[in-house]
């Protein structure tokens, strides 16, 4: 199985999700379950199957984290040293060249990415497009609206 980046935040966020699913939410459908058995009849008993469908997901759920942190390149961006250039876990501030607005964009991978947050998917077309640019470099980025021009203003590692 092929590595998949993810910064350090990214993977602590993914291990509290796995301890809570494995500490709080299964041992909750276990339960659920065995008081929606002992109400008898299970054919026509929705509890049990409403149980049931949650225990699907709960346990696909961990499978599907158990998964990736085990593929995971975990990567910190303060200790990256990458000589000014935007790698993964960089944050790049950008401006766009026709309407001059600045935006900040941190290229993180595909589960922690949060447009509203300035976090962007490493697959994006935009982090695509920044990956080995350096201050001052110019970043063309297909985009909904047309081709867009950013220009890379600063590049940071926090």
């Amino acid at each position: 199985m092929a590595t998949l980046p993810i910064t350090k935040r990214g993977a602590d966020k993914l291990k509290a999700e796995l301890h809570q699913l494995k500490a709080f939410e299964r041992p909750a459908v276990i339960m659920a379950i065995a008081e929606a058995r002992a109400q008898g009849d299970l054919s026509e008993n929705a509890e049990y199957d409403a149980a049931k469908d949650k225990q699907g997901f709960v346990e696909g759920r961990i499978q599907e984290i158990e998964g990736k942190l085990s593929a995971a390149q975990i990567i910190d961006p303060t200790e990256l040293h990458a000589g000014g250039r935007v790698v993964f876990g960089a944050t790049v501030e950008l401006e766009d060249e026709v309407s001059a607005q600045k935006v900040t964009y941190q290229i993180v991978g595909e589960d922690e990415a949060d447009i509203k947050l300035g976090l962007v998917n490493i697959n994006s077309p935009i982090a695509r497009a920044l990956i080995g640019k350096e201050e001052g470099d110019t970043a063309e980025v297909q985009a909904p609206g047309g081709l867009r021009r950013y220009e890379v203003v600063t590049v940071s590692y926090r």
